[in-house]
């Protein structure tokens, strides 16, 4: 390129050179010497301009090239650019497609929650009430959405013990070979000693969607069915044998684990009971239906069907048994998945102890969200376990002024609360408190319903550990005489909240309120309701009255019950058949031992016959031989029962 331009160049200056020679030659004479003087000095000047030309011709093409090579690796870089951009755009269009579907509830969730923090209405005021309501679901949707990994308590044991220690045990565990393929779970972490689920005759079924709420129901196939009733019929013959011989035969049938669990902790076994409530509860999560999503929220169980009833009894013994471990952040979360699957009825009234498990997973902030987006509808602050854990609450977060107001309002509505709990702290108080008659008058029975005293009790008895922290205690000392300041000014509110008081809790305790505390087995707490006085049974305590049933319980004499007998209940669903308010003249005869547990016993025999019984207990299951296989056979045999599940 350079030469030709050189070429060109060099035939245009000769041009030039010869008109410019033509021009002089007309306008001045010149002589053959100068002429040829002047020709060659022309000459040179031409050569010398004719390289510098060319000098700057090549460094201009130098230039020009690498400012098009410039441009062009710039277009190239752009189009690589573009086209990547493209590429990706398609490889994952369809993805973000699905995502952002899949993530859109995710992100409104999100978005309230920050706006309710701050303050702002995320709904139009001009909103249909139908739209309001969905709003509304989607909110408690999100209060009561769980999250998987805190349904491991291995990883709250991590946090607290540390890594190294349950990773050791775990491999420890799992020495010896593995168990091919397992099922993933979410609630339950599958042991070695576990049996193959298969086939257990436990199914659920999908039956409809309602406003984004999902219903589903467990199904039981004839032959569990049939297993079902000769469960009863064991438990109707009062015969532990049978219901083991049940297990070993059936090891997936959930209400025998149930019973045998509660038989090991009888027997003070709290470790092979809540490891047969892990079996129980590992059998029922084998058979989810596939769109049973626990960490959604909207999915619900009917309590009054028979069959959905296990999930709910399991559930509740399992995270009693992990808050027992305290693993209370894993506690709380199996607290909001079993009120997730009935926020509206509660048939474990679970909202007695979930405030108990958040203070101790000092999840603080969620429990006082939890109580604002409930309150409106279920009146939480007038349970006293939500009145002074609210309070609890908001002194851990530092809003100590919001603090004492909510606790003198606790003190006001509920004062029966102040002495059992400083009695069970072992707070020394002074004269002015354990001698006025607020305080003192509160445990009557004109101010205090016998329901609410059984409430009380069981807060105390169950969150008192709580009330005994060092920082605490200065706090509870100043609000009750800051409260004690307002009673004796006659403050207004008191009056008012003792006619609510009276009204709110008069008559009987609910079931649901009965059921919770017949599975806490908490001492010195008792059900008084009239269906506790006959047989409980521990797999089904007190069915609703509007039970859809599938199967018959056997019909039995119902007992009165007299001073709410906790022992005899629990006694009671092993025994059904057991009186303990006989008269005396219906008793045996000729020598023959009475029943142990009549209302008139005096206290050493009674402890006798406890002590007796939890002995036959402990030597029923000691001799407890289950059927294993070989070790010749090769293969696991999925109707026979592992040697440590019962040791």
């Amino acid at each position: 390129m350079s030469s030709r331009v050189l070429r060109k160049l060099q035939g245009d200056k000769e041009k030039e050179l010869q008109e410019e020679v033509s021009d002089t030659e007309t306008d001045t004479p010149v002589s053959g010497g100068a002429r040829r003087k002047q020709l060659n000095i022309n000459r040179y000047d031409l050569l010398n301009q004719q390289s510098h030309s060319e000098s700057e011709v090549k460094e201009d093409d130098n230039e020009t090239e690498a400012a098009k090579s410039c441009e062009g690796e710039h277009h190239e870089i752009k189009k690589k650019k573009k086209k990547k951009k493209k590429k990706s755009g398609k490889h994952t269009n369809a993805q973000r497609s699905s995502e952002d579907n899949a993530d859109v509830d995710e992100v409104e969730k999100s978005l309230r929650e920050v706006n309710r923090i701050l303050g702002e209405d995320y709904t139009s005021h001009t909103a249909p009430i139908s739209q309001l309501k969905h709003d509304r679901t989607n909110v408690r949707k999100n209060i009561l959405s769980i999250q998987h990994k805190h349904l491991n308590p291995n990883n709250e044991l991590k946090r607290i013990f540390g890594p190294k220690i349950v990773q050791s045990d775990h491999k420890r565990k799992n020495r010896g070979g593995g168990r091919g393929h397992v099922k993933q779970t979410t609630m339950i972490n599958c042991k070695e000693n576990f049996p193959n689920v298969g086939k257990s005759g436990l199914s659920m079924s999908y039956l409809e969607n309602k406003n984004n709420i999902q219903y589903f129901t467990y199904e039981h196939s004839q032959n569990y069915r049939q297993v079902q009733n000769k469960f009863l019929d064991a438990v109707e013959s009062l015969d532990p044998d049978k219901i083991v011989d049940i297990i070993n035969q059936h090891k997936c049938h959930i209400d025998a684990l149930i019973q045998l669990s509660d038989l090991c902790k009888l027997s003070e076994d709290f470790a092979t009971a809540a490891e047969l409530i892990e079996r129980a509860l590992y059998c029922l999560e084998y058979a989810y239906h596939p769109l049973f999503n626990v960490a959604q929220g909207n999915c619900r169980l009917d309590y009054r069907r028979q069959e959905n009833r296990a999930l709910y009894i399991t559930i509740f013994k399992h995270l009693m048994f992990i808050g027992g471990k305290a693993c209370y952040r894993t506690s709380l979360e199996f607290c909001k998945l079993l009120l997730s699957l009935d926020p509206e009825g509660d048939p474990l009234a679970i909202i007695l102890a979930i405030d108990f498990y958040a203070i101790r997973a000092r999840e603080y902030q969620w429990f006082i969200d939890f109580v604002t987006e409930l309150d409106n509808s279920k009146n939480l602050l007038w349970l006293p376990n939500f009145a002074y854990s609210l309070a609890v609450a908001h002194f851990y977060l530092g809003d100590s002024a919001k603090a004492d107001l909510i606790l003198q309002d606790a003190f006001l509505k509920f004062p029966g609360v102040l002495l059992p709990l400083v009695e069970k702290c072992s707070i020394q108080t002074d004269n002015r408190v354990t001698s006025h008659p607020f305080f003192i008058n509160a445990d009557g029975l004109k101010k205090q319903p016998p329901a609410l005293t059984q409430l009380i009790l069981l807060y105390v008895n169950r969150s008192y550990h709580i009330w005994k922290d060092s920082d605490l205690i200065p706090w509870l000392e100043k609000n009750v005489h800051e409260t004690l300041d307002r009673v004796e000014k006659n403050d207004p509110i008191i009056n008012e909240y003792d006619l609510k008081r009276m009204k709110s809790f008069h008559g009987s305790l609910p079931l649901s309120i009965s059921r919770h505390i017949l599975l806490s087995d908490i001492k010195g707490v008792s059900p008084m309701t009239d269906e506790s006085s006959g047989p409980v049974m521990s797999f089904d305590p007190l069915p609703p009255k509007d039970s859809i049933n599938l199967y018959t319980r056997p019909k039995r004499p119902a007992f009165t019950q007299q001073g709410g007998n906790t022992l005899g209940i629990f006694f009671r669903s092993f025994l059904p058949n057991f009186n303990p308010n006989l008269p005396e003249p219906a008793r045996e005869e000729d020598g023959a031992r009475a029943l142990p547990l009549a209302e008139n016993t005096e206290v050493g025999d009674f402890r006798t016959s406890v002590a007796s019984l939890v002995d036959a207990m402990r030597d029923l299951l000691n001799n407890i031989q289950p059927e294993v296989p070989n070790d010749a056979d090769g293969e696991e045999n999925d109707d026979s029962l592992d040697g440590d599940d019962l040791t």
